[in-house]
């Protein structure tokens, strides 16, 4: 989260000493290009957007149900130099949240070296008791992370969140890149950008490496796409990276277990599949062996997990891993799954569910963020800053009914990137989502991510769902 002081380290300017490198090309450019031509440009954009139905669902809005998600022109840029090092550290705590999964379902080792509490397992609502002892194809139970990352500084970066689950976004990062080569061809041929376009390539190529064996050695399995369907927040997403893909885009009713095996429907009858991107949570998977009452999954597809004869990407379970009580032990999961201290520092993180801690944080909720362990999407927080008297006590009351429900962390002063508005360009606050791709083959980072962009001034929320808008992420190609 962000704070509203006037140190914060702008990513086009730093803090007030010029232009910084990265962005120098993109000025240069910026200075010769007429400011009605922009703005033309940027309504052209909003309407390419709204043409290709680039929508998300807002719940509990009685006024619209649909929304798009606005879109700034002016990108944010990273240098390959600052790239490399972001690299490093996710691929390092990729590798330990992978490795941290296996182990808490199976010997529990970290568990056994006091290194986190039995209890933040035992007690958590994320935790999958019907997955221990269970190895997934090629090991891999996060085959697509995004890690949220914040910026500070010059070389200040830290880690809000990990999304181990069902990361979302990464359809408007390629949206966002194919709109912005359509307004501006001329500004991608004198500034040398990395290109996105490949991920879903990518995508389907790292999940096939994670088919059962038999399978992914034929080097041919049949993958699907699960969404709850149409009225799903990120249903847009869901069919775009279907497209993408080439693979099938298929609802819970679509499928069924045909001998041992999750058959699809099609105009030939039930056809086999192999590996299952699903866009469901684990507690509509499998009304069989999950919530009896769901919907949206498809009974027994569990069992047929269990026996090793499909892959569901990410695997059940893996959940716990963007619990937000178990973000704040992440320095000490990396150290003892890597031996290394984490590259990428977590922000400072108050435990309200320890006793001093939701003293500490009782004391003082009018300069903290206070977050949901399990919350996402910007709801369920308080900004301590940002609210009223009113909220806080109503949020205290809150808190101090289930403490151990909660999280606190400072509010940093985030770095800006300019968006263009009616009166120019002005700074405001961003995050960054990087995705990441995982199969036994290795670990793929994108170059780039979602930058998520709070676009009111002195805005401290970025989600899209609360009024933040997206912008198309260069890594320079240097």
């Amino acid at each position: 989260m962000a704070s509203g002081g006037r140190d914060h380290f702008d990513e086009m300017c730093g803090r007030g000493e010029g232009v910084r490198v990265p962005y120098r090309r993109y000025q240069h450019w910026l200075d010769s290009e007429d400011p009605t031509r922009l703005k033309r440009k940027a309504g052209e954009a909003e309407r390419f957007f709204r043409r290709l139905g680039i929508t998300f669902n807002v719940y509990g809005d009685e006024e619209a149900t649909e929304r798009l998600i606005p879109f700034d022109v002016v990108p944010r840029i990273i240098s390959a130099r600052e790239w490399a090092r972001l690299s490093r550290g996710i691929e390092q705590r990729v590798r330990a949240i992978n490795a941290f999964l296996h182990d808490i379902y199976h010997r529990q080792e970290i568990l056994r070296a006091g290194r986190i509490p039995v209890e933040l397992i035992a007690q958590n609502d994320t935790f999958l008791p019907q997955m221990i002892g269970l190895a997934p194809p090629g090991h891999v139970y996060t085959h697509i992370v995004g890690i949220d990352l914040v910026r500070t500084g010059e070389n200040e970066f830290y880690v809000l969140e990990d999304n181990a689950r069902t990361p979302s976004g990464v359809s408007y990062m390629l949206e966002n890149r194919e709109t912005m080569l359509n307004m501006f061809p001329e500004l991608f041929a004198t500034v040398p950008v990395q290109p996105v376009s490949t991920y879903p390539r990518d995508l389907r190529r790292s999940l096939a490496a994670c088919a059962p064996s038999d399978r992914a050695a034929t080097g041919t399995p049949t993958i699907a796409v699960l969404t709850p369907g149409i009225h799903n927040s990120a249903y847009y997403e869901h069919a775009f990276l279907a497209d993408q893909m080439g693979a099938e885009l298929v609802e819970g009713h679509d499928l069924r277990v045909v001998d041992g095996h999750v058959a699809m429907r099609t105009t030939r009858g039930y056809q086999p599949i192999d590996v299952i991107y699903r866009r469901v949570d684990d507690d509509f998977l499998d009304p069989l062996n999950f919530n009896p009452q769901s919907v949206l999954g498809v009974p027994g597809i569990f069992d047929v997990y269990r026996a090793g004869n499909i892959t569901i990407a990410n695997a059940p379970g893996t959940g716990i891993a963007d619990d937000k009580a178990i973000y704040s032990y992440m320095p000490e999961i990396v150290e003892f799954y890597t031996g290394e201290k984490a590259l990428l520092k977590n922000v400072p993180t108050w435990r309200c569910s320890e006793k001093d801690a939701l003293s500490y944080v009782l004391d003082h909720l009018d300069e903290l963020v206070v977050k949901e362990v399990h919350g996402s999407g910007g709801y369920g927080m308080l900004v301590g800053p940002a609210a009223s008297r009113r909220e806080i006590a109503s949020f205290r009351k809150k808190l101090m009914a289930r403490p151990g429900n909660y999280i606190a962390q400072p509010t940093l002063s985030l770095s800006t990137v300019p968006i263009l508005t009616r009166a120019g360009l002005a700074p405001r606050h961003v995050d960054l989502r990087p995705f990441v791709l995982v199969s036994p083959n290795g670990i793929s980072i994108t170059p780039g991510g979602l930058t998520r962009v709070a676009l009111k001034k002195g805005s401290l929320v970025v989600n899209s769902s609360q009024g933040g808008g997206t912008k198309d992420t260069w890594v320079l190609d240097e």
